[in-house]
C-alpha cells in the first residue's frame, strides 16, 4: 500500500511561488494516476491538477490553469505542484492522491485509492 507525505507549504505574500512535492514511499508513481486537491476551513476538497500514469497528460481546473503545474518525477518517485501568481483564495491545505486502477474522470475525487496527510498554504494579500 503506496504512502504519501507532501511536504513545501507555507505563508508568503500574494504574487509569489510555492512547489509542493509528494514524495510516496511502499510503490512507484509511475504505477499511478496522480492528483493534487485542496480544502479550505469549511469548504469542499476541490480538484487542482492531475497527471495520468500513462502518457503523462496533464489536467487543471479552470481556477488555476496558466499559473500551476503538475509534474513527475521517477527517479526520486516524487509528484510536484508548482503554483506561481498566488492568490488569496489559493489559500488551503493541498492534498496528494493516487489512483491505482483508474486513469481517467481525474478531477473527480471517488477515483482516488490514497490521500496525503496535506500541507498548508496560506497566501497574504
Amino acid at each position: 500500500q503506496v504512502q504519501l507525505i507532501e511536504s513545501g507549504g507555507g505563508l508568503l505574500q500574494a504574487g509569489g511561488s510555492l512547489r509542493l512535492s509528494c514524495a510516496a514511499s511502499g510503490g512507484t508513481v509511475s504505477s499511478y494516476a496522480m492528483g493534487w486537491f485542496r480544502q479550505a476551513p469549511g469548504k469542499e476538497r476541490d480538484f487542482v491538477a492531475a497527471i495520468r500514469r500513462s502518457g503523462g497528460d496533464t489536467y487543471y481546473a479552470d481556477s488555476v490553469k496558466d499559473r500551476v503545474t503538475i509534474s513527475r518525477d521517477t527517479a526520486k518517485n516524487t509528484v510536484y505542484l508548482q503554483m506561481n501568481s498566488l492568490k488569496p483564495e489559493d489559500t488551503a491545505v493541498y492534498y496528494c492522491a493516487a489512483a491505482s486502477t483508474i486513469d481517467y474522470g481525474l478531477g473527480d475525487l471517488s477515483v482516488y485509492d490514497y490521500w496525503g496527510q496535506g500541507t498548508q498554504v496560506t497566501v497574504s494579500s
